[in-house]
């Protein structure tokens, strides 16, 4: 029987200094970079299968992160189609010291399901 509960992937990490720009915030394509394998991963747990990178729909950047800063990264598949997986993620600040969050960056990606040709084929859900 499959299952009801939504697939949800976590991470957290920590912005080191090769993660940042002369201003001392997250580059943006790291935190496009961290989103992606989040997204990956609850897909590919959706699918049953390997999944790759169709199209990011959007990215909104709301806050900025900043060295030192952990980052955690929250993804829930939000629809599944026919090879497809739709993903929303956050990308959350967390300050270690006093653990207050802040949403910092949103978007959505859309997943696809390959088989071993690298071909779309159909998604097997939960």
């Amino acid at each position: 029987m499959p299952s009801t509960e939504p697939i949800v992937e976590k991470r957290t990490e920590i912005v080191f200094p090769t993660d940042v720009n002369h201003y001392g915030t997250l580059f943006g394509g790291k935190a496009v970079a961290m989103m992606d394998v989040v997204a990956s991963i609850a897909a590919m747990r959706a699918a049953h299968k390997p999944v790759v990178t169709a199209s990011i729909d959007r990215i909104d950047f709301k806050q900025p992160i900043r060295q030192g800063n952990l980052v955690e990264t929250i993804a829930r598949v939000v629809a599944i189609g026919r090879t497809s997986i739709t993903v929303e993620v956050e990308l959350w600040r967390v300050l270690a010291e006093s653990g207050e969050r802040v949403l910092s960056t949103v978007g959505k990606f859309v997943m696809v399901a390959i088989d071993r040709d690298g071909k779309p084929t159909p998604v097997n859900p939960t």
